[in-house]
């Protein structure tokens, strides 16, 4: 029996004369160049960029484009340069245009309930609503007389604003001279009554063409503004009916420096001497240098220059009138039998509050207010801060009124002491109302009424005033 040797043996399957059982010499490898490395990957990149963002890149290039056009043509205009007029009704357009054309109401709490300041009838009855007949006035004035120049040689001469002045006194030959004593008397009331109220004589100025005082004694309700000297731009009114249309008149009174302003700002008057619903009254021979003081011809003495209408809406050239007229006498004078309709103040209730801080805004001289308050104190004007429970100080960029002998004669005086004393009309405005005591119905409606009427714009420029 063949016997098996104990010594061990190495077993593995690997063929020891297999040349690759041996140690294998790997070969170097050619590095790459840095430069080559990842080219291919970077295109790929760029390629995948260009092809998501070719929108926007398209997008720019017509910019570009379009920014290089306009860089032509703007060298175009440099070299035929556009009218001025052009140049600045492009201007005008660019203004900001903040609160016009808004017609939201403007409602306050009252009694825990939220309510419209202004209380409107609704517009299907607007649309129907007829101005009252009755003439009849509760005033004991029967006839209201207007002073005149008597003086025939005075008719016979011409217009000078360097001469229309009454020497040592700031009435001219438009005013008549109104003494102190016969200011005095201006304030009894009887049933025939006499004032100075304007146009005291025929070269007193402002002077108004036959054309529109023909249009203008077609007016039986007229709401109405003014510029003079180049002074606010013209708001189109809005919001009223149908009916107001044809029954009202919207008149603006400008001079000849607003007019050719306006003409260059590309508002033009048409034919018929409109712009838009705005009857534009071209006035000549302003009597005042102050344009402050031209302008409360038309603002005060409606009725002279309207001797037909019954009613009138004064709207100072800052804001846009919003409502309808025919409403808004429905609500602030026929509704509550009211002859006269204006804002308390906003600020200060008393006359002599009022006048410090007409002082501090530089908005007439100290010596000026000076001597009014001396006069009113003389008078007797109490400090108080109401009347018959209401503001003795008004706000008066908006007037309603009715035309009656009390009113009329109410604007008057108050006209006149803007003349005697300062141009701030808040200042006159307590005195005539203490000194006719009762004469006329007044409605002083609150602050917020006043902003339902009107979108305030505030003055765009200031007025030039008359130097010859």
């Amino acid at each position: 029996m063949a016997s098996i040797n104990s010594t061990s043996m190495p077993i593995s399957d690997d063929d020891p004369e297999d040349p690759s059982n041996h140690m294998r010499v790997r070969a170097r490898r050619k590095r790459k160049k840095p430069g080559s490395r990842g080219r291919p990957d970077f295109t790929r990149k760029i390629i995948a960029k260009l092809l998501k963002w070719w929108p926007a890149l398209l997008l720019v290039f017509a910019a570009a484009l379009l920014i290089y056009e306009a860089f032509k043509i703007g060298s175009g205009e440099i070299r035929n340069p556009p009218r001025p007029e052009n140049v600045a009704a492009r201007r005008s357009k660019a203004k900001p245009q903040g609160n016009l054309n808004k017609l939201d109401p403007i409602t306050r709490v009252a009694g825990g309930v939220r309510e419209r300041c202004l209380k409107l009838l609704p517009p299907e009855e607007l649309e129907v609503l007829e101005i009252p007949n009755d003439m009849y006035s509760r005033s004991p004035i029967k006839e209201l007389v207007y002073t005149m120049d008597t003086d025939e040689a005075s008719k016979a001469g011409k217009f000078n604003l360097s001469t229309v002045y009454v020497e040592g006194a700031r009435f001219n030959l438009f005013t008549g001279n109104q003494t102190l004593e016969q200011r005095e008397q201006n304030f009894k009331v009887t049933e025939r009554a006499e004032v100075h109220c304007g146009f005291y004589s025929e070269t007193g100025g402002f002077r108004i063409s036959d054309d529109d005082k023909s249009y203008m004694n077609t007016c039986k309700v007229v709401v109405s503004t003014c510029a003079f000297g180049g002074g606010d731009d013209l708001y189109q009114p809005i919001g009223m009916s149908e009916a107001s249309l044809r029954k009202v008149c919207y008149v603006a009174f400008w001079d000849e420096i607003t007019f050719a302003t306006q003409e260059a700002e590309g508002n033009k008057v048409d034919e018929s001497h409109f712009i838009g619903k705005w009857r534009i009254i071209i006035v000549r021979d302003l009597p005042f240098r102050d344009q402050r003081l031209n302008g409360k011809i038309p603002k005060m003495l409606p009725h002279r220059l309207f001797p037909n209408s019954r009613y009138s809406i004064w709207v100072d050239s800052k804001s846009q009138f919003r409502r309808d007229p025919l409403g808004v006498l429905e609500a602030l004078l026929w509704r509550s039998n009211r002859e006269l309709a204006i804002s308390e103040h906003g600020a200060r209730s008393s006359v002599y509050d009022e006048a410090k801080a007409v002082v501090k805004k530089n908005k007439a001289t100290p010596e000026e207010v000076e001597v009014q308050l001396a006069q009113y104190l003389q008078d007797g004007l109490p400090e108080d801060k109401r009347f018959n429970g209401k503001k003795a100080l008004a706000e008066a960029s908006i007037i309603v009124r009715k035309h009656t002998q009390a009113t009329n004669l109410f604007m008057c005086l108050w006209f006149n002491e803007v003349v005697r004393f300062t141009s701030r009309d808040q200042l006159s405005f307590p005195y005539v109302l203490w000194r006719l005591k009762g004469l006329v119905h007044i409605n002083m409606f609150p602050v917020c009424t006043r902003k339902d009427l009107v979108n305030s714009m505030g003055h765009i420029r200031k007025a030039k005033p008359l130097t010859s």
